[in-house]
């Protein structure tokens, strides 16, 4: 009999899983990933082995988002596979953890509190990242789990790239640059010091770009500067967000169209990013890379533009760029991205290699590229299993 860890990372309208074997002191080996889709409607869960073969297809009744009933089919789901081994706890990515949170947590009444008190920090967020916590703590009462912060990796950024040009007083309340997709972040860093130990030691920007996308400017794997920031409204145009907004953009939907909080939050959160721009033609880029409307390419022309700004300034505060790594789905997968996201920086030095970068291969830049590019396949899951075996196993 095996012990085993199961991670669950709710987003707004799905929940990526991980099943984790514990094969030995301190070892995981992944058995099975799966994922939750289409929440609002009709729920389909879909399971693959380590390989990639399906083990599995279930359609669930329609809960319209009941994070709370999924929770508990997911965790019975996962005892029922594991069979005579034991699930040992389960981990959750939570996407805020302010500026008290720096490292996972076990999971208490008095934890849950205080990230209800949080919320308003992440309105979408939160409440989707609370409510597994809360069903399987109602359902399963003795199961641990852990609670691991997208925000706690950049927890040692410097305080000159943490602040806000405001009255000080909102400083001390908690109004500052926080930085997210940390957990991301923090597994590119682990597979850097494989892969390419000069750069684990360099100067790195790494793009986490998909729905959500967001750029880290690293050194010596600890983040500097970051372009999302007391939101993850901030910073690069996302699938459904606008990234970088004027804040009196804001106040002029409010007094001109006399916006409600709710109706900007909305706009913001929902109707903006590459969908806004397109037209509604889509916030998928897979989606406007293969339109032929001005506004599907209008949109992934921004999408470029915002990254390559965004990394200069970066490179400013890293003082130089010795590589940049891609990540994310469209980091991954994206070949006319990556390729136009190059050609914008080619002042800071990269070349990539055409065919390199058309085959998706690990290095894409030339031998004489300055900066050295490559792409990092990310893994929350895997950030989130190895933190939640390590506090388990001090529980």
């Amino acid at each position: 009999m095996a012990d085993a860890i199961l991670t669950l990372n709710a987003g707004s309208s799905s929940l990526k899983i991980g099943l984790f074997r514990v094969v030995r002191a301190g070892q995981l080996e992944l058995a099975v990933r799966a994922e939750v889709d289409e929440l609002a409607t009709t729920p389909r869960f879909l399971a693959r082995s380590a390989t990639g073969a399906v083990l599995e297809q279930l359609n669930w009744p329609r809960t319209a988002g009941n994070f709370s009933l999924l929770a508990e089919q997911v965790v019975a789901w996962a005892a029922r596979h594991l069979g005579t081994d034991r699930l040992r706890a389960v981990g959750h990515r939570i996407v805020h953890g302010s500026g008290d949170h720096v490292s996972p947590e076990l999971v208490t009444p008095h934890l849950i509190a205080v990230l209800e008190q949080m919320i308003p920090l992440a309105p979408l967020h939160l409440p989707q990242n609370l409510a597994p916590i809360r069903a399987i703590a109602a359902a399963y009462p003795e199961l641990p789990q852990v609670a691991c912060f997208d925000t706690a990796f950049h927890h040692g950024m410097p305080p000159v790239a943490t602040r806000f040009a405001l009255p000080a007083k909102y400083e001390a309340e908690g109004v500052r640059r926080f930085g997210f997709h940390g957990l991301s972040y923090e597994y590119i860093v682990g597979r850097l010091r494989d892969v390419s130990p000069r750069l684990a030691d360099g100067r790195v920007i790494v793009a986490h770009l998909g729905n959500g996308a967001s750029l880290c400017a690293m050194r010596s794997g600890r983040s500097i500067d970051t372009t999302m920031g007391f939101s993850v409204l901030d910073g690069l145009v996302m699938g459904t967000r606008p990234g970088t907004l004027d804040a009196g953009v804001v106040l002029y939907l409010q007094r001109h169209y006399r916006m409600s909080v709710d109706d900007v939050e909305d706009l913001l959160y929902r109707r903006s990013g590459l969908l806004g721009v397109s037209g509604g033609i889509g916030s998928d880029m897979r989606t406007l890379l293969a339109s032929p409307e001005p506004a599907a390419r209008a949109a992934v022309e921004l999408f470029v533009y915002r990254i390559a700004r965004e990394a200069g300034g970066l490179a400013s505060s890293l003082g130089g760029l010795d590589g940049i790594v891609f990540t994310g789905g469209i980091g991954e997968h994206s070949v006319p991205i990556r390729a136009a996201v190059a050609e914008r920086l080619a002042w800071l030095g990269t070349k990539l290699d055409a065919p390199a970068n058309a085959d998706n291969r690990a290095l894409l830049s030339t031998i004489d590229s300055r900066v050295e590019v490559r792409i990092i396949p990310t893994d929350e899951e895997t950030m989130i299993a190895s933190h939640t075996l390590e506090v388990a196993a001090g529980h």
